[in-house]
């Protein structure tokens, strides 16, 4: 061992996976920031938690904290309303929904799994039984729609900007998302040899003249959207900061406008967007994990006025369930309709994580052509035989007896039993929606598209 590193801080990171490279303080192991670490009470930061702070240096910290200063001047925005999309905890009569082990509103993954644990083996095998009756009455015909539109070509083709980053995988998802839209006539695409003028944009009741990406992260979505079918504003929200953007290609574009709103979206009050009054929109948004596709759409479904946007359609690929939360998911009264309580709802969403704990599309075979909506019973019957064991007295007893592939199954029928609720609740709200898988789990195992359109005299 050189010199160098015995002198070096013993803390181990788990995220970089080796020790902190710091010199290490005298009569210690560890450095000055870990040997606080270590003897210290640290607490999370009040203005941005996802950091924490020595309980001693915080009226220091607070006042110095890098992100104050955006916090400040966020919270000056006509747009910002703190927790306006956030949800409550309870929407709902307490006597249906039942007493809780979790009251607190943000259910870590920890409680999650020891809400699972602790049951009994037959409350276990009750549930089970629950969600295969539910996912067989209730999630029809979510239908394949892998689409690869015209107006995306020029992505497909790697005909665009070099200088713009460019996987494979991730242009496939965002042409079949923008894909759909079209299919849905929610996007018209523009001829290439006719501007898209003002005057076809103001049709309110043929076109859109903006989009607004929730959870943009760098952009590319809304990138191909703009290049492809021209729209003339672009909206962006995303909470965090991060390089690469396709901002400063979408600023070049003539007549363009660009408004990154760095944001939590339970925060953003979209009416308050002056430049959004009155102005058609399409709401897009790839992979929002968890409760994110919760709080966009009721911040897309929000109170309207004549000032309000337009939403004309939206497409919403959903991922992370086990993320979601009882306090902000858009339809409690659907699932206390199913005869669900808050506490199986938070089980259920820890069973999502097994839908894509692993590589399925390659380590177990047939992934694409698993059969959520068998229905016939000698095959229900065997399933629960596999599961229910005399022999097996705890419920982590019966979850390792369960096969990959098993697990896998009852998953993705969570997955699609909350994406459902959330499909029900947009059509409640006026628009015509349905659930497509618009990607092959091959690709994304997170393959489902929630899509809405305006409603049509047939619509149901």
């Amino acid at each position: 061992m050189s010199a160098r590193s015995s002198n070096r801080c013993n803390f181990w990171l788990p995220k970089k996976k080796r020790s902190c490279a710091n010199t290490r303080i005298e009569s210690s192991l560890f450095c000055g920031n870990h040997s606080q670490r270590l003897d210290g009470q640290w607490i999370p930061c009040p203005i941005d938690p996802s950091h924490s702070v020595l309980q001693e240096n915080l009226e220091g910290h607070v006042k110095r904290c890098p992100l104050l200063k955006q916090t400040v001047a966020l919270s000056g925005q006509q747009f910002y309303h703190k927790g306006i999309n956030a949800g409550n905890e309870e929407e709902e009569d307490k006597e249906k929904m039942g007493s809780s082990c979790c009251p607190d509103s943000v259910v870590t993954s920890e409680m999650k799994r020891n809400l699972l644990y602790s049951m009994s083996v037959s409350k276990f095998h009750q549930l089970i039984k629950k969600i295969e009756s539910v996912h067989g009455g209730i999630c029809k015909d979510i239908e394949d729609s892998y689409l690869s539109p015209e107006a995306c070509n020029i992505w497909f083709t790697k005909e665009i900007d070099r200088k713009l980053p460019f996987q494979e995988k991730h242009v496939l998802q965002q042409g079949s998302i923008l894909g759909n839209l079209e299919k849905i006539g929610a996007l018209k695409r523009c001829n290439k040899n006719v501007e898209c003028c003002e005057s076809n944009l103001d049709n309110k009741d043929e076109n859109v003249s903006a989009v607004v990406e929730f959870g943009a992260g760098r952009g590319y979505l809304t990138q191909m959207l703009a290049d492809c079918y021209g729209v003339k504003k672009v909206y962006l929200v995303e909470r965090k900061s991060y390089k690469l953007k396709a901002d400063r290609s979408l600023r070049q574009k003539e007549n363009l406008v660009l408004e990154r709103m760095r944001i939590d979206i339970e925060d953003l009050n979209l009416n308050a967007v002056e430049s959004l009054h009155g102005v058609p929109y399409v709401a897009v948004g790839k992979h929002l994990c968890g409760p994110a596709t919760d709080l966009s759409l009721r911040c897309c479904f929000s109170r309207q006025d004549d000032e309000s946007p337009v939403l004309r359609g939206l497409a919403i690929a959903t991922c992370c369930h086990h993320l979601c939360q009882w306090k902000s998911y858009i339809n409690k009264e659907y699932i206390i309709s199913l005869g669900m309580s808050k506490d199986e709802f938070h089980t259920m969403t820890w069973f999502t994580s097994w839908a894509v704990d692993d590589d399925h599309g390659s380590k177990i075979p047939g992934v694409d052509d698993i059969d959520l909506q068998a229905s016939d019973s000698t095959k229900e019957e065997e399933q629960v035989k596999g599961v229910e064991d005399d022999s097996l007295r705890s419920v982590d007893e019966v979850v390792k007896k369960m096969k990959p592939m098993e697990r896998a199954v009852l998953g993705f029928k969570c997955k699609q039993i909350i994406d459902t609720g959330r499909m029900w609740w947009v059509k409640k709200h006026g628009l015509d929606s349905k659930l497509v898988k618009y990607i092959p789990a091959s690709v994304s195992p997170e393959n489902t598209l929630l899509i809405a359109g305006k409603s049509t005299p047939s619509s149901a």
